[in-house]
């Protein structure tokens, strides 16, 4: 299993910003895909999830500011980041759940003040 991100960069704050992921090799069709991230000096935290489903879930502090979304027949999920904050400024991992997990590289987001 593969994970390829895209979207990261430079954005001041306010602005929006798109992530994207997709997924290639042997994947189940029952599975949870992600976002996580993480900031310098800080460990690795979830921002958001969802489901195979559609089901979706949230960390507090990105709460109606990101919306994250998937296109299960091209395998990739989606995190549309509004409103962006200094503090949301981390490397942003790709996750999948499956029976294990898979990470992708990490995309880099800053956002200046």
């Amino acid at each position: 299993v593969q994970l390829v991100e895209s979207g990261g960069g430079l954005v001041q704050a306010g602005g929006s910003l798109r992530l994207s992921c997709a997924a290639s090799g042997s994947i189940f069709r029952l599975n949870v895909m992600g976002w996580y991230r993480q900031a310098p000096g800080k460990q690795r935290e979830p921002v958001a999830a969802i489901t195979s489903g559609g089901g979706t879930s949230y960390t507090d502090s990105v709460k109606g500011r990101f919306i994250i979304s998937r296109d299960n027949a091209k395998n990739t999920v989606y995190l549309q980041m509004n409103s962006l904050k200094p503090e949301d400024t981390a490397v942003y991992y790709c996750n999948l759940k499956m029976v294990s997990d898979y990470w992708g590289q990490g995309t880099q987001v800053t956002v200046s003040s």
